[in-house]
C-alpha cells in the first residue's frame, strides 16, 4: 500500500494524479500545512525538508522494509518506475521525461508558488510590485517555454503521455490567478484541454485531506501563531551527538 502525506495543493495533486492514473490503491496522510503538520518530528522522518507530499511504500518491488520517499517529482519517478507505466525504460525516452520533471520542479513549480505568493500579499508587508511584476513575467515565460515545446508534438516529452505531463498540468489549473491568459498559448491550451478532460486527472485533482478549514474564523492568537510558524523560516538546528568525530 501507498501512504500518500498529503494536502491538496499542486504538488500534492501532481502524485494523486499519477496514482489514479495508475489505478494503485492508496491512503491519504492528511498533512495540514496550514497548521504546520508539515513540522513535526514524526513528519520529518520522512519529509526531511518539511514540505509535503511525502510517500511510504509498505510493499516495494523486491521486498524488505518499507521505503520513504520525499520530494513529488523523486515520488512520481518511483511509482511510474514501480508500475512500469507513463516512465520510458529506454535511456533516450527516460531522459526526455526527466529533464522536464526537472524543469517543473526547479522553474514551474517554484516561480508559480511565488507569484501566486506576491499576488495574493498585497500591500501587507509594503509595496510588493516589483516582486508581482518579476514573477508574474517569469510565469509568462514558463507558460511561453510550453507553448513552444508543444508546438510539434501532443504531449511534453513526445508521442505518449507521461509523469512530464502529470507534474506539469497542476500548477497550469490556476492560470488566472497567476495573472494570465491561455488563450495566448494556443498550443498549450490545446495540451491543457485535453489533460483536463482525463477521467484520472479529474479524480487526482479532487482528491481532498479532510473537510475544508476556514482561516479566516480562527482566533487570532492561532492566526498569530500559523503566521510565526509558515512564514520567514531559518535553519531548524541539528541535534547534539552527531558524526563530528569522523
Amino acid at each position: 500500500m501507498i501512504h500518500l502525506h498529503y494536502w491538496p495543493t499542486p504538488n500534492g495533486k501532481k502524485v494523486t494524479i499519477l496514482l489514479e492514473e495508475l489505478g494503485m490503491p492508496y491512503r491519504i496522510v492528511p498533512v495540514n500545512i496550514g497548521k504546520g503538520d508539515q513540522f513535526t518530528d514524526d513528519f520529518l522522518k520522512i519529509g526531511p525538508n518539511n514540505r509535503m507530499p511525502a510517500m511510504v511504500d509498505d510493499e516495494p518491488a523486491g521486498g524488505g522494509a518499507p521505503i520513504s520517499v520525499f520530494e513529488s517529482g523523486a515520488i512520481m519517478m518511483y511509482l511510474a518506475e514501480k508500475a512500469g507505466r507513463f516512465y520510458p525504460q529506454d535511456l533516450r525516452g527516460r531522459y526526455e521525461v526527466n529533464q522536464w520533471v526537472i524543469w517543473q520542479m526547479a522553474n514551474q513549480g517554484p516561480k508559480s508558488g511565488e507569484c501566486g505568493h506576491f499576488r495574493r500579499l498585497g500591500d501587507k508587508q509594503g509595496d510588493q510590485s516589483y516582486a508581482v511584476r518579476r514573477f508574474t513575467d517569469e510565469v509568462n515565460r514558463l507558460y511561453g517555454v510550453l507553448d513552444n515545446r508543444l508546438y510539434d508534438r501532443r504531449y511534453i516529452a513526445g508521442d505518449d503521455y507521461t509523469i512530464a505531463d502529470m507534474i506539469s498540468y497542476p500548477w497550469t489549473v490556476n492560470w488566472q490567478g497567476q495573472g494570465q491568459d491561455i488563450s495566448d498559448f494556443k498550443y498549450f491550451k490545446r495540451w491543457f484541454d485535453e489533460l483536463s478532460a482525463r477521467p484520472a486527472v479529474q479524480r487526482g485533482l479532487a482528491v481532498a485531506a479532510g473537510p475544508a478549514e476556514d482561516v479566516d474564523s480562527l482566533p487570532q492568537e492561532e492566526k498569530d501563531r500559523r503566521t510565526k510558524l509558515l512564514y520567514n523560516q531559518r535553519a531548524r538546528p541539528a541535534p547534539d551527538g552527531g558524526l563530528l568525530a569522523l
